[in-house]
Order: structure tokens, then sequence, then C-alpha cells
């Protein structure tokens, strides 16, 4: 499996258990969800909208999408590390494997998606560029 189709899944996954299992993927992260509201917006937030962004790169296979994910990851990551310093929160095991999938997941997409374009697209230098056409 491409390595961003891979993070794909795995985002993919991660929000069908919000839209699923909203009650237990919020006791796994130690938000309590303490009404009814607090669920539905579980739900929605961790649920729907990672499974939308992981299913829609999975199954457009765009490589945009897939560094969308990419970058999805890594911000999670970000917000992680910067929790440390802010936040100063309890760090156990679940919390150092959630930053390492995130990095981990995160790169893979971009790396993915990376691969997945048209080397046409590359640019000498490695950035990407677009030649513009009058019929375009």
């Amino acid at each position: 499996m491409n390595l961003g189709r891979g993070s794909s899944a795995a985002l993919l996954a991660s929000g069908l258990a919000g839209v699923v299992i909203p009650k237990r993927v919020v006791a796994a992260l130690e938000l309590p969800a303490m009404t009814t509201r607090g669920v539905a917006e579980a739900r929605a937030g961790l649920g729907g909208t990672y499974a939308a962004l992981g299913g829609w790169a999975l199954v457009s296979r765009d490589p945009t999408a897939q560094a969308a994910v990419g970058v999805v990851w890594l911000g999670a990551a970000a917000a992680r590390i910067g929790s440390l310093v802010f936040d100063r929160p309890r760090t156990d095991a679940t919390f150092w494997a959630y930053l390492a999938a995130e990095i981990g997941l995160g790169a893979a997409a971009l790396i993915g998606a990376r691969r997945a374009r048209p080397a046409s697209l590359i640019g000498s230098a490695g950035a990407d560029y677009t030649v513009p056409s009058e019929h375009s």
C-alpha cells in the first residue's frame, strides 16, 4: 500500500471510531463528554471531520488530498508538542504513542503525496510549480 493511502486509511479509521464510538474515543483521549451535546461535538469534530478527509484522500487518490492528510497529522503532532510547554499534561505511554503515530503518519502521507506527483510538476530544486497556459 502507498504510504499516503495508509496514512489516509488511518485517519479515516480514527474518524470512523469518533463517529461510531464517540464515548470510547473521548474516554481514551481523556476528554470528558459530560452531556449529549458534548458527545455530538466529539462525534462531529473527532469523527466526521477526520473520516471525511481520510475517506476523500482514499477515494480520490489525489496527491493533494494525501498531502492534506499529512498536514493534519503533523498539525496534531505540533499541537501536542506545544501542549508540553503550555499545558504540562500528564504524559503516559499513550501520549507518546499518539505523538509518534501523528509524526509517522504525517510524514508517510507527505512522502506518499510527493511520490505520487507527476515528475513534470516537480521543478529542478524540488519545488512544485505549474506552467501557465493559454488553454488552462
